[in-house]
């Protein structure tokens, strides 16, 4: 992608409320998340799996939808009204009283990040120029990863003070603070005139080298991330540590993958690491994170492993949407994040069930292993994509 909107010095402050609605996207999944077993009290274990997947599904089927919608009618209005539809699904939980409307709420919640998550990621490579898409697209990942380390501590700290009224009335006031700043700062972007697309134009774009290569990276790298959070404390307890030992270790990961996105889109943005290298590498480095906490005991191998997964996921999820947005027309930037955010869901829940399943057939170590060869494979399929470009 070329000539894209140059970002003036006033223009930097237009992203922030960009960012948090990448925040409250990952907030508002993570913090319910994470309560919802003790809400449900454990008597199904298939019902706490429909709840938290019920968000993750809604945004799988509707993102590609409301990308589609963005380039058509623009990236402003979807984000704002994604934004209302966010304050008010968790608003109607607390009106409705009713402990039920739990699934309902989280339906409507992920609905409304399906419209405003593609959004915000054009906006952000509409309103930066090509020469600073990794920094922009490394802060968006940043406060994501904010929402997601934050999420467990502080939905747990509401939903003791005032269980889950609380924890949704929070969510729909912080909806609502995002909207309202966005109202003030973000400008209008017009939607970009289209030539007409067939589906067979669409399956060639989303088949094509410059989207299949970063949305696999950015699908493995979430499956590593996803992995981590969920199994990285059963390996702890495993080794005798305690849930304060264990839960330090996921902070790491969450802490790790925050902290080198912004590193690693200003590296990118000054030509210092490449974008196809610098995902194999993220996601090699994720790899031996998953090997360590297989083969390292104790403490030392989980932190070395929440390091190691910290800093490959937090590698690929800059320069991967930079890869993207630098190889996508300009009116076709909300179809291509959509799709592109479906690849990173299905690395979310295909991950942890990949993972799963091998646990409860053979080993968690042995899912573990089987987790970093698929990252492996990944890796050698881009390595070789990109020498046979050469």
């Amino acid at each position: 992608m070329s000539g894209t909107e140059p970002v003036t010095r006033h223009g930097v402050g237009q992203v922030l409320p960009l960012y948090a609605a990448g925040f409250v996207t990952a907030f508002g999944a993570h913090s319910i998340a994470a309560g919802l077993g003790a809400y449900t009290g454990f008597a199904s274990l298939l019902a706490l799996g429909l709840l938290l997947a019920i968000y993750d599904g809604a945004e799988v089927i509707l993102k590609p939808v409301f990308g589609a919608v963005t380039d058509r009618i623009g990236p402003r209005p979807v984000l704002i009204g994604g934004l209302l539809a966010f304050a008010a699904a968790s608003a109607a939980f607390v009106l409705a009283g009713d402990p039920a409307a739990v699934g309902l709420a989280r339906f409507g919640q992920g609905a409304a990040a399906a419209a405003f998550s593609p959004a915000a990621g054009t906006l952000v490579a509409r309103l930066a120029p090509d020469s600073q898409h990794g920094r922009a697209f490394g802060g968006y990942g940043a406060w994501k990863g904010l929402g997601y380390a934050l999420g467990p501590v502080l939905g747990g700290v509401l939903i003791t003070l005032g269980g889950f009224d609380l924890l949704f009335g929070a969510l729909a006031a912080l909806g609502l603070a995002v909207l309202a700043w966005a109202v003030l700062i973000v400008p209008k972007v017009p939607p970009l005139p289209r030539t007409r697309q067939t589906l067979l134009d669409l399956g060639r774009r989303l088949t094509a080298p410059g989207f299949l290569r970063p949305t696999a990276a950015l699908a493995g790298a979430t499956a590593a991330l996803a992995v981590g959070v969920g199994f990285l404390p059963v390996v702890g307890a495993g080794d005798g540590l305690g849930p304060l030992a264990t839960g330090a270790a996921v902070s790491v990961l969450a802490t790790t993958a925050a902290l080198v996105q912004p590193w690693v889109g200003r590296a990118r943005d000054a030509g210092r690491l490449p974008e196809v290298p610098g995902m194999t590498g993220g996601l090699a480095v994720a790899a031996v994170g998953l090997l360590a906490a297989t083969v390292v005991p104790g403490l030392p191998g989980l932190l070395v492993a929440s390091a190691a997964i910290g800093v490959g996921t937090g590698v690929v999820t800059p320069l991967g949407f930079a890869h993207l947005a630098a190889s996508t027309p300009r009116e076709r930037l909300g179809q291509t994040m959509g799709s592109a955010e479906v690849g990173r869901e299905l690395g979310d829940a295909g991950g942890p069930l990949l993972v799963g399943a091998i646990a409860a057939a053979a080993s968690l170590g042995l899912g573990l292993a089987v987790l970093a060869a698929v990252l492996l494979v990944l890796v050698a399929a881009l390595w070789v994509g990109t020498r046979a470009r050469r």
